[in-house]
């Protein structure tokens, strides 16, 4: 009997989008080890069933037995800090490596369309970062391949609290239009290419349905039953400089790549599946604990 080798994911900046992977991949049997610097988060983790690995700290002996490789971490001004703190990367066996970047490499089309071929021209030093994070993960010579990611939305991470707890607001700027991508549709994504590995090769990973994000709150406030959260003028609403960068840059993004190269049909293709898909959740989630079957004192 032929035993074959486990496989194993090293998740380096182990987060969000991360953690979804390793769900999936963690009940097809495989070994996931992910990165962090939070003895908080390294307990969570363990939970998930994930081998949590402080950093800064030795990675080496994970990196040697490492079949795949999933970077998230932010970049900063120098790049991507684990290649920066870690020259054996570029030394890696795995026959899979995925950097996780934005749709922000493409800077601002007015609301025009951009594929994978648009010219990398980001606005922002965020979208900066993250092209030169790509280079540096392409010059490795290792089988990278790139996500550029819209905005990430999914369980513990959308609109619905903001909207309850009346601190939402839709900022109005005419012709702005955002892309936006529920997390497990992330997690099949990077699934479908580890599957079909293509180095080299960037997949923008987004929903069927730019629009504007006003839109979206207002939806989420008519599933909850609430009032639509106040408009509020773009250039007079007081926001962070992170937020107002992001309203810098208006494009819509093309997802054709994932679905003809991959095969992936997205689990929810626009936003009123995502938002009442995760209503539905939250509701059964609520409602279970009523669900078994009653005891009597």
């Amino acid at each position: 009997m032929i035993v074959l080798p486990m496989s194993v994911l090293l998740s380096l900046g182990h987060g969000y989008s991360a953690r979804a992977l390793a769900r999936l991949l963690i009940a097809e049997g495989w070994r996931v080890i992910g990165t962090t610097r939070s003895a908080t988060k390294a307990k969570a983790f363990r939970a998930e069933g994930v081998e949590p690995l402080l950093w800064p700290g030795d990675i080496a002996p994970a990196l040697a037995e490492a079949t795949h490789i999933l970077a998230s971490a932010a970049p900063d001004g120098l790049g991507d800090p684990f290649l920066r703190d870690t020259a054996d990367i570029a030394r890696s066996k795995a026959t899979w490596v995925g950097y996780l970047s934005t749709t922000g490499v493409y800077g601002d089309h007015h609301g025009g369309w951009v594929d994978e071929d648009t010219p990398l021209t980001p606005a922002s030093d965020r979208g900066r970062q993250r092209v030169l994070a790509e280079n540096q993960w392409r010059a490795t010579g290792l089988p990278v391949h790139i996500f550029r990611l819209a905005g990430i939305y999914g369980p513990g991470r959308g609109p619905f609290e903001k909207v309850r707890d009346g601190t939402a607001r839709r900022i109005i700027k005419p012709g702005q239009v955002f892309g936006r991508i529920h997390v497990d549709d992330i997690a099949q994504v990077l699934r479908a290419s580890i599957r079909q590995p293509n180095p080299g090769a960037a997949y923008n990973v987004c929903d069927d349905n730019p629009c504007p994000p006003e839109e979206v709150l207002s939806y989420a406030a008519r599933l909850l039953g609430l009032p639509e959260p106040p408009a509020v003028d773009f250039d007079t609403a007081e926001m962070t400089e992170m937020a107002r960068s992001f309203y810098g840059e208006s494009k819509r993004t093309r997802n054709d790549r994932i679905r003809t190269e991959l095969g992936v049909t997205l689990l929810y293709p626009d936003y009123p599946a995502g938002l009442q898909a995760l209503l539905a959740k939250e509701t059964a989630s609520a409602a279970a604990p009523l669900s078994g079957p009653s005891r009597q004192g």
